[in-house]
């Protein structure tokens, strides 16, 4: 339980969605736990308890609001986090949740063992990592049964309970309500077949400034953004090695402070590694207000340089976003776009989507190491010179050996590092791929061009002493000055 019962409740009261992810509030009256922007009655302050996660409200025998649907709350920064291990733990368990890895792999994973990680999981969120999982995977599919047409089978297989009968007891036990009754309560919600959710966001949320964000480096072939959504080819691993792919959709629902996500049933084995990357793509772990307070000295340099509501495009495929990093070198993004076509054309997999301009798979870290030849002559004669040839081969090496650790790692600072060790990586690579690859809201290109536009008259030198202010908000600061060009 949280500390401040107070202060949590005027919040709770005011239905301030800068709370909203932040803690949950149980009910004793009624058994439920809501989140705190429940628009439901509000309850006396005596019959609420205040919790730090989902997860906690659940073990302390409260159900989830049928009307705030706790599933659909935003999560949080890895800046938001006191212990960077426990919040790592967390996001592997909410995206592993669907997958067949052990809490020993996963802490073998962070670099400690299952023990430890129990106990500081413990003592941080006061339930089990296995307890957190198994909420992870009730809410996922009690948001599919709200909001897809899947059955049961499928909904219990997708959320990883790997039996519809363990599915089913776990339900009952837990929500005291079988998965049939949920459905119907839901049957206007359907949607003929297609499987849309709902993630939740803190608004403001400046989605057109995040679509030509997007739009302007959209992969020929792999992306397209169009009337007001993003769409991409995907392909994920399973926890058994096996490739999966796919497609999705992304558009924004401004009136529920949600994105809606539509994926082809193709990923339903992977759909929770999907969805997490698609959190991370579109930044919606971020508390914008706090950005936006951490930045504000940006605007005493000139009004507007930094808004409220500006998110940090992350990615949904590391290794292609590291490639196009590369490729981006010196260059223009347009230029580096058509590099980047000319590569997926000639070394990425053909894939039927149904959907105009989704025709390819980016090139994977092993289709790289199986180039016929030297990496040289492949990528050559693409237009590609040799340095970036080679610099595109270590970092297939990397992925496939594990060298780098681009999935939420400890410290990004030691992974730059061994980026920058690789012969051509310089500071603004190693710095733009922490930035899109590792959720590293710190991170800053004194050197790029794009910045000295926005903020000219500077040096580089100069430009770094002024963002010391910024804090640990650099990467968002650069993300704004590119916008205002």
């Amino acid at each position: 339980m949280l500390e401040n019962d107070v202060g949590l409740y005027d919040a709770f009261k005011a239905k301030d969605p800068r709370f909203d992810g932040r803690f949950f509030v149980g009910i004793s009256s009624t058994g439920i736990y809501c989140r705190p922007v429940c628009r439901a009655k509000q309850p006396k302050a005596e019959n609420c308890t205040f919790y730090h996660t989902a997860a906690e409200a659940e073990q302390a025998g409260y159900r989830p609001c049928l009307l705030c649907r706790p599933e659909l709350a935003p999560g949080t920064s890895i800046t938001d986090a006191t212990a960077n291990l426990v919040y790592r733990a967390a996001r592997m368990l909410e995206e592993n949740c669907g997958g067949g890895h052990t809490l020993s792999e996963l802490a073998g994973r962070l670099g400690c063992t299952d023990r430890h990680l129990r106990r500081v999981f413990t003592a941080a969120y006061h339930v089990s990592p296995v307890q957190y999982l198994q909420t992870c995977r009730l809410l996922l599919a009690k948001n599919l049964l709200t909001d897809t047409d899947l059955s049961v089978l499928d909904v219990a297989m997708a959320a990883g309970f790997g039996s519809l009968r363990r599915f089913n007891d776990l339900f009952k036990k837990h929500y005291n309500l079988s998965p049939t009754v949920l459905r119907k309560k839901n049957v206007e919600k359907k949607q003929n077949g297609d499987i849309t959710l709902a993630l939740g966001y803190r608004p403001p949320y400046r989605w057109e400034e995040m679509l030509r964000f997007l739009g302007a480096r959209a992969l020929t072939g792999i992306e397209v953004v169009k009337n007001g959504a993003y769409m991409r080819t995907v392909q994920v691993e399973t926890a058994e090695g096996k490739q999966i792919y796919g497609w999705l959709k992304v558009s924004n629902n401004t009136k529920k402070n949600a994105l809606n996500v539509t994926v082809s049933e193709t990923l339903l084995p992977v759909l929770p590694q999907v969805l997490a990357k698609v959190r991370h793509l579109f930044d919606l772990h971020c508390d914008p207000h706090a950005v936006y307070e951490g930045l504000s000295s940006m605007n005493e340099l000139r009004p507007e340089l930094c808004l409220l509501g500006t998110r940090l495009p992350g990615c949904f495929n590391a290794f292609e976003m590291a490639v196009r990093a590369v490729l981006g070198q010196q260059i223009t993004v347009k230029a580096a776009n058509t590099l980047a076509a000319r590569m997926i054309d000639q070394h990425g997999t053909l894939i039927q989507t149904g959907i105009s301009g989704l025709t390819h798979l980016f090139p994977s870290p092993e289709d790289i190491l199986a180039l016929a030849g030297s990496v040289e002559n492949s990528l050559g004669s693409l237009g590609i010179i040799a340095a970036r040839s080679n610099i595109i081969y270590e970092l297939a090496q990397a992925f496939i050996h594990g060298d780098i650790d681009f999935d939420l790692p400890a410290q990004p600072e030691e992974e730059m590092k061994k980026l920058m060790s690789i012969r051509g990586i310089g500071s603004w690579t190693a710095q733009y791929i922490a930035m899109r690859t590792m959720e590293w809201p710190d991170a800053f290109l004194e050197t790029d061009a794009g910045v000295k536009k926005a903020l000219p008259n500077n040096s580089s030198k100069e430009l770094l002493e002024i963002a010391e202010a910024w804090r640990p908000w650099r990467s968002y600061a650069t993300i704004n000055l590119w916008n205002t060009l």
